[in-house]
């Protein structure tokens, strides 16, 4: 791994002097937790009678790649195609044999690198016998990662579509459902197209709840919501459809596979990585440093910023009145958040930053310098919404530094800056990919 993460074999460090240290070194130790070849192994099947083909999509597809060669028997057949995010490809162990290629695409909103990779991928499974395996390698971030419009729909019009999601506040769970019904592989459709062989799926989730069907809109796992949900939350958002794909979708013409389907009387899924897995590995390092640590949630959904001032209530209440934990102590949460952009006027700066940033600049609003409280928020796999930070750090001299650079948080909040704001005052902070994703880790530390 390429990142700039502190060694998880260094001693103890203490929380006390090194709080910022401290909360980089449980940041790492979630994502090693999370890293697909620490948690491959286990789920592989026997090798079968015919061939073996591994495909896949999203931003840890790479890693899961390498953890299927490395644990595959060299005698046994094995070739395939994943696609993943752009720089996400992770590096070659010495001596490990590339058996199966990878490819990079375009995420949040797709592009024609990943249209093209989804088509390959599709082509692959024609010819599949019960004789074969396939091995899908599901992560988050293939929804964008493995695009392939609907009929009606173009890739443009799919970027379009994407886009306004991201934007409109709406849900993973909400969003994943549109995609589904607006796609020829996800929702189940890769599954179906592989039948009749046998599929195996490993997948890391990024979603609370860990329900497989919504992890990259699910491409292998029956789905059960409809087209009129879709068509629901595109009503919901104010998002426009191409008149003849939202026919098709009030008809049930774009109506993804349901319990039941016989081709997937031979599917079987393991997640092989999640979010509280990766908590508890960082509440359990905690207590080994001597603090109390508690998890709120692995499943946190809303506003980031909404979410930012909830924990910063917490933390205020636990520095000021011992309640609800007594303190020293570490709260960690985890889920998918939501950042709604706001609109700007004619001219003004666009805004930069994803939902960990987002969340901080919440956080740092509503602790109004609270003594004695730290805390650090990044996503899982690296990369903060589209920037180049994983998240951010927030101390009791934040906002007076910012204030003493002339910079207001209300105003950065308003443009949904968060980027700028905390690159300002040197708080970001940035690993590179990890080449995993179990989506956002929060910690706060209260001395």
């Amino acid at each position: 791994m390429t990142s700039q993460f502190p060694s998880l074999t260094v001693p103890v460090i203490n929380p006390a002097t090194q709080p910022r240290e401290f909360l980089e070194h449980l940041f790492a130790v979630a994502v090693q937790r999370a890293l697909p070849l620490h948690n491959t192994a286990a789920y592989l099947p026997e090798p079968p009678k015919g061939r073996t083909l591994v495909l896949g999509a999203g931003k840890a597809a790479g890693a899961m790649a390498q953890a299927v060669e490395a644990f595959w028997p060299d005698d046994a057949p094995l070739a395939g195609l994943v696609v993943t995010r752009y720089h996400h490809i992770p590096p070659r162990p010495p001596g490990l044999k590339q058996r199966i290629e990878v490819v990079e695409a375009a995420h949040p909103v797709p592009d024609a690198a990943g249209l093209a990779a989804a088509e390959r991928i599709l082509a692959l499974t024609e010819g599949l016998t019960p004789d074969d395996l396939v091995i899908c390698l599901i992560s988050g971030g293939g929804s964008a990662l493995l695009t392939l419009p609907a009929d009606g729909l173009t890739l443009e019009d799919k970027q379009r579509i994407n886009k306004a999601l991201l934007n409109s506040g709406a849900n993973i769970a909400e969003m994943n459902c549109v995609r589904k019904h607006l796609s020829r592989i996800k929702g189940g459709r890769l599954a179906q197209a592989c039948a009749p062989a046998q599929v195996v799926t490993l997948t890391i989730s990024d979603v609370p709840g860990d329900d497989p069907s919504i992890i990259a809109s699910g491409p292998t796992v029956v789905d059960v919501t409809t087209c009129a949900d879709a068509l629901s939350i595109l009503k919901r958002y104010n998002i426009d459809l191409p008149a003849p794909v939202a026919d098709s979708l009030k008809s049930g013409a774009l109506e993804t596979p349901k319990p039941g389907d016989p081709a997937f009387a031979d599917a079987h899924v393991h997640l092989i990585a999640t979010p509280q897995q990766s908590l508890d590995a960082a509440a359990a390092d905690a207590r080994q440093a001597g603090l109390a640590a508690y998890i709120l949630s692995d499943e946190m959904e809303g506003e980031s910023r909404e979410v930012g001032k909830v924990h910063a209530a917490l933390a205020r209440a636990v520095a000021g009145k011992g309640q609800p934990f007594q303190r020293p102590c570490v709260i960690l949460s985890g889920g998918e958040t939501t950042v709604t952009v706001r609109p700007q006027s004619p001219g003004a700066p666009r805004g930069r930053g994803g939902r960990a940033g987002e969340f901080c600049l919440g956080l740092a609003q509503a602790l109004q310098g609270q003594a004695h409280v730290y805390a650090l928020a990044a996503d899982t796999d690296g990369i903060d919404g589209m920037e180049d930070n994983a998240g951010a750090w927030v101390e009791p001299t934040t906002l007076s530094r910012a204030l003493a650079a002339g910079m207001k948080i209300d105003a950065y909040l308003d443009r949904n800056d968060a980027y700028a704001y905390f690159a300002g005052l040197g708080d970001l902070v940035t690993t590179g990919p990890t080449f995993t994703n179990v989506n956002d880790f929060r910690a706060v530390l209260v001395l």
